[in-house]
């Protein structure tokens, strides 16, 4: 069980299978199923995208894509922010990121250990005051 807990820290997206492949490897016998048991009696599982996460709530609005017909074809003309999780030993840490669509590069970006409306806040004014409206 240390071992499994080493490699599930090691390597977060092996299921039972890969798992006991790599037990198998190191000399430890033992078959899926019983790895199966162990993650779950450990409470661990392989981290992968689930299903259906993107339906919609029938409560929610749905805006128009202002976007769909804009040719993007000069840097500055559009930014995105995205935030996304990166799975860390303890918990996870949060990369929030403005990229420039054309030039595909990241403007201005934060870690942070918690996902709050104001990193995405700073990480914008950190864009704008670095990369802002330039005078044609």
């Amino acid at each position: 069980m240390r071992r499994l807990d080493a490699l599930h820290l090691e390597h977060p997206f092996m299921g039972a299978r890969m798992l006991r492949d790599q037990l198998n490897r190191e000399g430890f016998t033992v078959g899926r199923k019983h790895v199966g048991t162990l993650m779950k009696r450990m409470g661990i599982e392989a981290l992968y995208r689930k299903l259906g996460i993107s339906k919609k709530h029938p409560g929610h609005d749905v805006y128009p894509y202002l976007l769909r017909r804009l040719t993007i074809n000069r840097v500055n003309q559009v930014w995105a922010l995205d935030t996304t999780y990166i799975p860390m030993a303890n918990g996870f840490v949060f990369l929030t990121a403005v990229v420039d669509w054309a030039s595909r590069k990241v403007l201005a970006a934060t870690v942070a250990i918690t996902l709050e409306a104001c990193h995405a806040v700073d990480v914008r004014q950190e864009a704008f005051t670095r990369h802002g409206q330039k005078r044609l």
